[in-house]
């Protein structure tokens, strides 16, 4: 099967976003959501971000860099399973509005995570 690098989808009216059928398997840890490095929202894999992120966002104690990115990434962080009967994920309004999201949305895979923008 072909590795899906882009989608775009139109939330539903409870802010739902559903993941493609080809994508289902990657999310079946859950669901990790954070604010991005600018204005859009990065969409993990829970496996990706317990076995990647995390470790890269506890580093030192000292390093104020790593410790502005952990604070990003933490604040309106949400955690979920996908709705496996049909693929989608709620994103929450304080994250739409970040990112200025209205209903359209635009994934582009970054490695193993997706940034997810306004399309």
């Amino acid at each position: 099967m072909a590795k899906v690098d882009y989608f775009t989808r139109k939330l539903d009216d409870k802010n739902r976003l559903t993941i493609p059928v080809e994508l289902r398997e990657e999310f079946t840890s859950g669901v990790v959501i954070t604010k991005g490095f600018g204005d859009y929202l990065h969409l993990y894999p829970r496996s990706v971000w317990e076995q990647k992120i995390e470790p890269e966002l506890e580093g030192s104690l000292l390093d104020e860099k790593i410790a502005d990115i952990s604070v990003r990434f933490r604040t309106g962080k949400t955690e979920a399973e996908l709705d496996q009967k049909q693929g989608r994920v709620t994103l929450k309004q304080a994250q739409l509005e970040y990112a200025n999201i209205k209903k359209n949305v635009e994934a582009v895979r970054v490695g193993s995570y997706f940034r997810l923008l306004a399309h």
